[in-house]
């Protein structure tokens, strides 16, 4: 009995020792332990372009100022790689740089736009099969080659990523200047029912920022042989981008069929009830009112119960924001819209959906997911109509403007 209970004395003790040893072992035999910084490319954004023998691959790595890597006081570097497979291409920056690539930090996946009118998932495979990815990262196609817009100089921010990050702000989104996708999401619409899916859509500005274009920290280049070198021998070298992704890219079967306008984009935010700060424009006797949307609901429905109708409903409350035209001391302090102003937002809207639809349906892009919905409420009209729903549902569009005073 004594022996026993001397035992269970010692439990305690014994496992904390095991449970520490445990501990131990798993902290330093991982990523999360002691791993040298010199030795990591820590992957803040890739960009994907397809080339004739596979893909060219651009990673925007992270550099600690201060760091041996870093020369110029720069925040990123850009390194590149080609291969057969997006792998390949990874396994050529490590071998030029003897840096191992980790995508635990990597925010934004880029797709050039030759390379997105083809399948992408060829590309995007590596990053969905890597356990490091995180769900939340996000995916967008751009205007001309990833490598293009990933290595240009951001007028805004230390790299294009950030810059380009920043655009899909919580802040945007509510605005439904546009929508944002993530890699996760963008995959399920790929692997799905409807095969539809969509990423916004980036383009770059050049941004004059003047003779003073480069003075950033570490902008004033010193030769080794002690000669400067000034702004006006560098003008033209480095031209700063400003960004927008105000369109969006539809996806069928994993290939790009067409591209929204900034008002189906914004009509898709209000379906989609994502807009709660944004602004719209509509006319009272000819001259442009701006109005602001206090609050926005939005619903995407299907009927089937004779022939498929797709029902797309908007609620929204507005107030007015701002006239085009000097308005009398008294109407400034009012948020009054008329029945004009109400009328003309209910008809741009009106034209908006409409636009959307016509466009999903010339390009065969299921961005509402029909087959989803349908095959979820009825799997045998889902066998009918699922190769052809988008040419024979029906459009209805239901409107609810309140006015805010």
């Amino acid at each position: 009995m004594k022996k026993f209970e001397k035992f269970l004395k010692t439990v305690p003790m014994k496992l904390y020792i095991i449970f520490s040893a445990i501990f131990v072992f798993t902290f330093f035999s991982n990523d999360f332990g002691l791993v040298d910084i010199q030795k990591t490319a820590i992957i803040l954004a890739a960009g994907i372009d397809r080339t004739d023998e596979g893909f060219h691959l651009t990673a925007q790595i992270a550099v600690p100022k201060g760091s041996d890597r870093n020369s110029c006081g720069t925040a990123s570097i850009n390194i590149e790689g080609d291969g057969k497979t997006v792998s390949d291409c990874v396994t050529q920056i490590y071998s030029k740089t003897g840096w191992v690539p980790k995508l635990i930090f990597c925010n934004l996946i880029l797709i050039g736009e030759e390379t997105a009118k083809e399948d992408v998932f060829d590309g995007l495979d590596f990053f969905l099969r890597n356990e490091y990815m995180q769900d939340s990262c996000m995916i967008a196609v751009c205007e001309g080659t990833a490598k293009d817009m990933l290595t240009s100089t951001s007028a805004l921010d230390d790299t294009s990523s950030q810059s380009i990050e920043k655009i899909f702000s919580d802040a945007t989104q509510k605005s439904g200047t546009n929508v944002k996708n993530t890699l996760k999401d963008f995959s399920i619409g790929y692997y799905g029912r409807s095969k539809s899916s969509y990423m916004p859509f980036v383009r770059a500005f050049e941004q004059d920022c003047g003779a003073d274009s480069g003075g950033g920290e570490g902008s004033s280049a010193s030769g080794s042989g002690g000669g400067s070198q000034s702004a006006s021998d560098n003008k033209g070298e480095t031209q700063k981008k400003i960004y927008f992704a105000n369109e969006t890219a539809l996806f069928s079967e994993g290939k790009m069929v067409a591209l929204l306008g900034p008002e189906e984009t914004f009509a898709y935010s209000l379906l989609q009830g994502k807009v709660f700060a944004g602004t719209m424009t509509a006319e009272e006797d000819g001259q442009p009112v701006t109005l602001s949307i206090l609050s926005n609901e939005g619903k995407i429905s299907l009927n089937t119960k004779n022939k498929p109708k797709v029902i797309l409903s908007i609620k929204t409350k507005l107030r007015l924001y701002n006239r085009g035209v000097p308005a009398p001391i008294d109407d400034v302090s009012k948020g009054e819209i008329s029945e004009k102003v109400k009328e003309s937002a209910q008809e741009r809207l009106t034209q908006y959906c409409n636009r959307l639809w016509e466009i999903c349906k010339s390009s065969g892009c299921d961005l509402f997911q029909l087959n989803r919905d349908l095959y979820r409420t009825s799997p045998k009209k889902y066998a009918e109509w699922k190769d052809t729903i988008l040419s024979v549902a029906d459009l209805e569009i239901k409107l609810k403007i309140e006015k805010i005073n």
